[in-house]
This record gives C-alpha cells, structure tokens and sequence, in this order.
C-alpha cells in the first residue's frame, strides 16, 4: 500500500498518553491529503481491548500485537516487530509520539532501515508524497524545515503542539503474531512508578524547581503541580545534584516541553533550560534575582524569594477554591 500514514501508538499500563491522540490526529489529516489511510500500530501485553478507543481518531486499521512477554517495554524487540509489520506494510510516513520510548524506538528503526528522521516536530506539510518537518533546532534559536529521506519517512510530533480532533472511523481490526526474536536488552531492575503522575511531556502545567530549592524537598512545587493539575520538572542543576530524577529534567539533555504554563521557580535561565521549555505558551518565572536570564523570556516575572511567593500562591488557589 503506497500513499499511506502509519502511526506507532504506544501503550502503558495507564493507556494511551495525551500525545497518542495528537500524532493520531495529525496522521489522519497526512493521510487525508494523500488520500491514504491511516493505520496504527499497537505493541505490548494486554493491548486488545484498549487498541480500538484508535478507532476514534481516525484509523481506517489498527495492527494489534498483543503478548504477555511483551509486558516490559524492550526497544530492541519492539523495533524487530515493526520492521516484520513493515515487510507487510510499506507506508509512506510513519508518526511516533513524543516519550522517550517513542524518540528511542524511531532512532533505533530508522538507524536498521536507512532512513531519516526527525523529532521534536511541530508541524508538518507535504511536497509531493514528500513530508516536510518543522523543528526547532540549536535551543530554539532557529526553526529548521527538513525534507525525510527514505521510505518509510519517519518522524516524531512534539507535544501539546497539535490538536486532537476526534473522527471516528468503522476501523478494521487486524491481530499480529510477532516473530519474537532474542532482545540484547535485559532487564536487571524494576522499580514502580506512580499510574496517577502526569507525564511531564504531556503536562499543561509544569511547575519547576532550579538550584535556589537548596535541596531535595520539592515538596511545595509539588502542591502547586497538583492543585494546578500538573506536573514537576527541575533544572539540570536541581537533577545534578540528586535533588530530583533525571525523568523530571526539562532541557537540552532532558525533556523538551510545551505546555500551557511553565513556572519556573528559583531557575536562572540557562540555554540549556531555555531549549526545553521556550515553547511553553505562557512563562511565569519566579526569582529574587532581579538579573536573572529567564526574566528575558517570561510573560511574568515574579522577583521573590521561590519559599515565600509558592506558599502564597498556594494559599490564594486554596482560597481561591481551587
């Protein structure tokens, strides 16, 4: 089948996240200009019953490859799964979305199968069956339109860019039996994670935390994150210092964001920073340093000691009855 969009759905314990349904979106108005169809790819255990709710956002087919030793996400496997797929499929654009699963089984197949791709796009536009990608590059300084190379043209959306439009289609059901191959990837550890937290990639908030939190205690951040209904990000600062995970980082060598709200609480500014973040629709920057870079970049800044204006705000949103 030529002139076709396929889109790699990933799917959790918790689902599908927000940015399933934004790249699923985007793939069926691709698919509509070439006067394709659209198909997605579901991969991992206990996938059967959740895979149809695709069906809502504009999949004429939806692949399910559902098995219990899938249960752990492995790129490795799931890459050899999709190049079997591919064999049988040979769409035009394949979509991912935008976790760090997502980027990593996208890198991981184009590298197998020659071909381009691209990541952290925030549009997309076609020349011919040729797809151009719109993605910022060096920290956000430039915003670069790349043509892919290669079929299938692989690319990965960025969240909280494009919309979800719901349009439901009669989709067509089709199981797959994947040929399981032996991973190079062993799992030594697994450690739980809370299903409650909102994925900081997805989050319309983002409350983040830099070097002046002075220590591991986020604890305020995090009560303004869930009054908000956010998530916490930190500087690469804070997660250098062990203060916070790695998944929380927001920047150049962490997550690149893009939500509604990003507040940025005792955080200087650097590029580094900035690069992840600067798409946020609205900064509001938190900082006693009235000299402070992010001031630059914020829609409101707030010079004030981050210990005495969170506590505040979190008391005028309780008052507030938020």
């Amino acid at each position: 089948m030529s002139n076709n969009v396929m889109f790699f759905a990933e799917y959790t314990n918790a689902g599908f996240g927000k940015s399933t349904f934004e790249g699923m979106s985007e793939g069926r108005s691709l698919a509509n200009q070439l006067n394709g169809m659209l198909t997605a790819v579901v991969i991992g255990a206990g996938t059967k019953d959740g895979a149809m709710k695709l069906a809502e956002y504009g999949a004429d087919r939806i692949l399910i490859c559902d098995n219990p030793a899938l249960e752990d996400f492995d790129a490795d496997q799931i890459t050899s799964i999709l190049i079997d797929i591919l064999k049988q499929n040979t769409p035009d654009i394949l979509l991912f979305g935008t976790s760090l699963n997502d980027k990593g089984v996208a890198a991981l197949l184009a590298t197998r199968l020659d071909v381009g791709v691209a990541t952290d796009c925030i549009g997309f536009t076609l020349e011919g069956e040729g797809l151009v990608a719109t993605r910022t590059m060096y920290g956000g300084k430039l915003v670069a339109q790349v043509m892919l190379e290669g079929k299938p043209q692989i690319a990965c959306i960025r969240s909280n860019i494009f919309p979800i439009v719901q349009d439901k289609k009669m989709a067509e059901q089709v199981m797959v039996e994947p040929q399981l191959k032996e991973s190079k990837i062993r799992i030594i550890e697994k450690m739980l994670k809370s299903s409650d937290k909102v994925e900081l990639t997805e989050a319309n908030v983002i409350v983040s935390g830099g070097r002046a939190m002075g220590g591991s205690d986020f604890s305020m951040l995090e009560k303004l994150a869930d009054l908000l209904g956010g998530a916490v990000g930190a500087s690469r600062v804070a997660v250098d210092q062990g203060w916070r995970p790695h998944s929380d980082q927001v920047g150049q060598t962490g997550k690149v964001v893009s939500p509604k709200l990003y507040v940025a609480c005792g955080i200087s500014g650097a590029m580094q920073h900035l690069a992840g973040m600067n798409s946020s629709e609205c900064i509001v920057a938190i900082n006693k340093d009235k000299e402070a870079p992010i001031f630059n970049y914020a829609d409101y800044g707030i010079v004030e000691d981050v210990f005495e204006m969170v506590p505040a705000l979190i008391e005028e949103l309780k008052r507030q009855g938020v």
